[in-house]
């Protein structure tokens, strides 16, 4: 296991969605498994989808600069880092297994993420599959997060489908990533990636959580939300720790 990064990509300083479909546009291709008779939890996938990005971002195929997945991911991060969530269910999910990528499951959740492809050029398989149909409803209250956890916060004045807001949620996660160093990456990889994504309290909890110096994801604002702040990303006491600890 290579515990070094995968680039030395800055944070963004504004979007993390570009607009254009240049020749050297790529995107990141998330897939969630949403089954007629046995969905996820919102939040669940929400989680699962930032994990997801997290076990490509840490690959060896990703890190390492013979890896097959290295040149790909560093153009991605160069330019951009956009993301886009599609649905699978049944026989449209096994037909990504052949692609690659990885699986990452989370309660219930299932999310499988690929290597970024070209903004026009997606393989079949998944270009043929939804972007809508991502709605998805929470089973119940959702508990505090685990002491020491990373939290992706939400924007608590934004309405988001599951899929937007997952695609959000990984956006977060990269940004920690990125602000981490090799040890606690390496760390936080051995562990699992554990984080929670939650939204946050109130509108004074979001002011405290996006004027303190914490990575912030900024949205474009090209489908679902107006341009703004959608994550703020609060790091964990034992794992991905960040410049502090805003949670009380």
């Amino acid at each position: 296991m290579t515990d070094s990064p995968s680039s030395t990509a800055p944070e963004p300083a504004a979007s993390c969605e570009q607009p254009g479909a240049g020749p050297d546009r790529y995107v990141l291709p998330l897939v969630v498994r949403i089954e007629r008779t046995d969905p996820p939890a919102r939040t669940d996938a929400l989680q699962t989808a930032a994990r997801a990005v997290l076990a490509l971002l840490s690959d060896p195929r990703t890190v390492e600069e013979t890896g097959a997945w290295h040149a790909r991911v560093r153009r991605w991060e160069d330019l951009q880092i956009r993301k886009v969530v599609r649905r699978a269910r049944g026989a449209e999910w096994r037909r990504t297994e052949p692609l690659g990528g990885l699986t990452v499951t989370g309660d219930r959740a299932e999310v499988r993420v690929f290597p970024p492809v070209p903004l026009d050029g997606w393989p079949k398989e998944l270009a043929r599959l939804q972007v809508s149909g991502t709605d998805l409803a929470e089973t119940g209250p959702l508990p505090a997060p685990d002491a020491g956890t990373p939290v992706l916060w939400l924007n608590p004045g934004l309405e988001m489908s599951a899929g937007k807001a997952m695609a959000q949620a990984g956006h977060g996660a990269q940004l920690a990533w990125w602000r981490l160093d090799p040890a606690a990456r390496a760390a936080w990889r051995e562990a699992g990636f554990p984080l929670a994504v939650r939204p946050a309290r109130d509108s004074a909890h979001w002011h405290d959580l996006t004027t303190g110096g914490l990575p912030v994801v900024q949205d474009a604002g090209f489908t679902e939300i107006a341009p703004g702040k959608t994550v703020a990303v609060e790091g964990g006491s034992r794992w991905g720790p960040l410049p502090r600890e805003a949670r009380q």
